[in-house]
């Protein structure tokens, strides 16, 4: 999980720089390439997975909608800063684009500081110390075992559930209706006014 976001934050930067140098060197492609390198970015469902893998259990419901606020938030702060008294002049406008690389340079030099998630360290890794270890550093000292145990009945269900990959589960005719309404009201959402509230 973590390695994944540090790489995802790797391709943001790249874009942002991407992005801001488009004015210099007079290139609109620059800005079309940019902006698909962050669209095609795994932001949010791996900051809903790792968020949510690391929280305690009776905070993991307010973590996970702190993603929702803080996506608002940064969709506010970048409409505000857009205008033309900010960032939004002629001269400035590179520096706007640029600026989705802020947020991802600062998760890049703090995330090394984070541990792994503890499910993923003991579900897909069994390393059973790493897990315990990045709980204690996560939630501090005291007894954790419930939620270890926690962990373990997760894993010993899932050894019975057969774990399909992306292409068997775009073949399988059982799933195909609900990979539809995904895709549909995944590529809809920017046209249903949610930006405007």
């Amino acid at each position: 999980r973590k390695k994944c976001l540090l790489c995802n934050n790797l391709l943001m930067i790249v874009a942002a720089s991407i992005m801001g140098c488009s004015k210099i060197a007079r290139s609109f492609e620059m800005i079309l390439i940019g902006r698909f390198m962050c669209g095609i970015s795994l932001c949010v469902p791996l900051h809903h997975q790792y968020v949510g893998e690391i929280s305690p259990r009776k905070l993991r419901g307010f973590a996970n909608s702190t993603s929702s606020f803080f996506w608002s938030l940064g969709k506010a702060v970048g409409q505000i800063s857009g205008q033309r008294e900010l960032l939004g002049s002629q001269s400035l406008w590179p520096m706007l684009m640029a600026s989705c690389g802020l947020p991802a340079l600062v998760q890049l030099v703090t995330l090394p500081f984070f541990p792994e998630s503890p499910p993923y360290l003991l579900m897909h890794k069994g390393d059973q110390e790493g897990c315990k270890k990045a709980i204690r550093q996560l939630w501090g000292e005291g007894h954790h075992q419930a939620e270890i145990d926690d962990i373990m009945k997760e894993k010993a269900t899932m050894k019975n559930t057969k774990i399909l990959s992306v292409l068997e589960l775009m073949k399988e005719p059982a799933f195909r209706w609900q990979l539809y309404m995904i895709v549909i009201l995944t590529a809809t959402v920017q046209l249903c006014g949610i930006n405007a509230v």
